[in-house]
């Protein structure tokens, strides 16, 4: 089959590999749609732990397809079936597992990330994630590429969970890619007042043609004034950028939250926080990072219901021999979701 191999850091290559075949409780998933990741761009120009040119990987976590076959038993599938894929799956033993927080736990695996992913033809889904449940079928109104990107919809749900959003709050979202639009999707969905920032006027701006109910925010110091100078009820970092972080505690209100979304680099640790900020204003501050099966299968409820529609943010749609050119893309931040369709 035809793939993409991460050999290293900026090497990729397209090739002709070995299909994989399903062995014992074992699927593989015919790919239809796979979307290109910040993580994915991060890991291909930032190097990956077990990545090199001995021990190439293929990439690719957001992803659907057609059940192509099925190994012994496995029960509750068929050939052809159309499914979406929730990338992370535990031990399926740990006290995070167990409490349904798969994608916690210590000895996680995810697709994609530490095994063979979808920027190919076919992928293997191991025994270990379809006995989990990983492998979600989708209604026929949802297209490949809607369900290729309820991956990262599912993230920001599990962040939107914890900032605990109600109806007529005022939101703060900092951060205008994908990630951080995800999240003013759903801050409106639940009825808050929304206000976004990002350093790039651009992409302010095409975020209000695709939610043109969103208040931009083009200095962010300004949601003192236009809250009173109360502070914005939740507030959410959609970039990783170690002075937003440190923005967001003095911006919040008073009993405010904050969610940590975007993940700092190393060489950027350890972020200044004043501490005082958050036990004189009692916040409640938090991070969150992947997604439970759970909030993974309600997020495609949502696409599925029509009550939150993703389709505006796929940007461009190219071919698995067009790569490169997607990947160059989201380096440069050009579009928000850039997917790999199958012919």
């Amino acid at each position: 089959m035809l793939a993409v191999r991460m050999y290293g850091v900026d090497d990729t290559r397209l090739e002709n590999v070995e299909t994989p075949h399903a062995k014992y409780g074992e699927i593989v998933i015919k790919i239809a749609a796979a979307a290109i990741c910040g993580t994915d761009v991060r890991m291909i120009t930032g190097g990956a732990k077990g990545i090199d040119s001995e021990h190439p990987k293929i990439l690719g976590h957001e992803f659907a397809g057609t059940v192509f076959e099925i190994g012994e038993g496995v029960e509750g599938y068929h050939l052809g079936q159309r499914v979406a894929f929730a990338p992370n799956f535990g031990c399926g033993i740990c006290n995070n597992c167990v409490k349904g927080n798969g994608h916690l736990c210590a000895d996680y695996k995810a697709t994609g990330i530490n095994i063979d992913g979808a920027f190919a033809e076919y992928c293997l889904i191991p025994a270990q994630a379809v006995r989990s449940g990983n492998i979600c079928p989708i209604d026929d109104n949802i297209s490949f590429e809607q369900a290729a990107i309820n991956e990262p919809l599912s993230c920001v749900y599990n962040g939107f969970e914890h900032a605990d959003i109600r109806p007529g709050d005022v939101v703060l979202v900092v951060g205008a890619g994908p990630i951080g639009i995800m999240h003013c999707a759903l801050a409106l969905m639940a009825g808050a007042v929304v206000y976004l920032n990002d350093i790039s006027k651009d992409r302010l701006e095409e975020a209000k043609k695709l939610y043109p109910k969103l208040n931009l925010l083009y200095n962010i110091d300004d949601i003192m004034e236009l809250t009173d100078f109360v502070g914005a009820d939740a507030i959410i970092t959609a970039c990783p950028v170690p002075s937003v972080q440190s923005k967001a505690i003095e911006l919040a209100a008073v009993g405010g939250r904050v969610i940590f979304f975007g993940g700092i680099a190393a060489k950027n640790e350890p972020v200044p926080i004043d501490t005082n900020l958050i036990h004189y204003k009692q916040l409640i501050v938090s991070g969150t990072t992947r997604a439970s099966l759970y909030q993974y299968r309600r997020t495609l409820q949502f696409i599925s219901s029509g009550v939150l529609d993703v389709s505006p943010l796929i940007s461009k749609r190219l071919s698995l021999k067009d790569f490169s050119e997607g990947l160059d893309l989201a380096k440069r931040g050009i579009g928000l979701k850039n997917v790999i369709i199958m012919e």
